[in-house]
C-alpha cells in the first residue's frame, strides 16, 4: 500500500528500534527525547529526501489503525494538501476528558484557521509534502498539530477531515498534562496576537469557512 515506512524512534528505551526494523521499516533513532514535532520534521525530512509527495502520519501509540490508511489517500489531492482522521463522529468511543478537551481545542484553533476543524487533535494525518516543508512550522512538542492546522488554513489551504476509528484501549498517552498544557497556551497566545485577535480567545465573529466535504 505504502511505498515506504519510516518509524522515528524518539530517544525510547524499549525494543522499538529492532521491532520496527524487523518489520521491514526504515528507522530514524533520536538518541534523546527530542518532541513529538521534532521526530515528525525527522520523518518529513527522510520522506521529502526520498522523493516523496505525499506524507501519512501515523502515531505510535496503537491509537488509531493502519488498515484506514486507505480511507485518508482516497481524499487526498491538489485541492485538499492536508488530510486529518475525525474521531469525534463517534464520541461516545472518546474517553470523556479527552474528548472534553479536544473540542475545546478545536473550537478555539477554529476560530484562529477561520475554519471548522472537527478533531484538529488527531495525529493520523495525509499531507502533501512540498507545502507541508514550504509552512515553516517551528514547535517541537504536542502543539505541532495544532501549528499544522492553522498554518495551512491561513495559507489558503483546504482541510479535509475523515471519519477514522477511534482506538483506546490500555494505551497510555505521552502528553505531559501540566508541561504540554503550558506549551499550548503559550504558542495558541502567540499566534493569536500574531494573527490580531485581542484576547486570549478568538472573537466569536471571527470568520468561518464551510466544511469540506470529506
Amino acid at each position: 500500500l505504502l511505498p515506504s515506512v519510516w518509524v522515528v524512534d524518539d530517544g525510547s528505551t524499549d525494543d522499538t528500534v529492532a521491532r520496527a526494523a524487523a518489520a521491514g521499516a526504515r528507522v530514524i533513532r533520536h538518541s534523546r527525547r527530542s518532541g513529538k514535532g521534532t521526530a515528525l520534521a525527522s520523518g518529513w525530512a527522510a520522506a521529502a529526501e526520498s522523493g516523496m509527495a505525499w506524507v501519512l502520519m501515523l502515531d505510535g501509540d496503537g491509537q488509531h489503525r493502519p488498515e484506514e490508511a486507505p480511507t485518508l489517500l482516497a481524499a487526498a489531492g491538489l485541492s485538499r494538501p492536508l488530510v486529518i482522521g475525525n474521531r469525534l463522529h463517534a464520541p461516545a468511543a472518546f474517553p470523556t476528558l479527552r474528548r472534553a478537551t479536544n473540542r475545546w481545542m478545536s473550537r478555539r484553533l477554529s476560530r484562529l484557521a477561520g475554519c471548522p476543524l472537527p478533531d484538529s487533535q488527531c495525529g493520523f494525518r495525509l499531507a502533501r509534502l512540498e507545502i507541508l516543508l514550504g509552512l515553516g512550522l517551528s514547535t517541537r512538542h504536542f502543539e505541532i498539530e495544532s501549528e499544522m492546522c492553522v498554518a495551512f488554513a491561513r495559507r489558503g489551504h483546504a482541510i479535509g477531515f475523515v471519519d477514522v476509528t477511534p482506538a483506546y484501549g490500555s494505551e497510555r498517552s505521552k502528553i505531559r498534562p501540566l508541561l504540554d498544557s503550558l506549551r499550548w497556551t503559550s504558542w495558541y497566545l502567540h499566534t493569536a496576537r500574531s494573527l490580531g485577535f485581542p484576547g486570549p480567545a478568538a472573537p466569536r465573529a471571527a470568520r468561518m469557512t464551510p466544511p469540506i466535504p470529506a
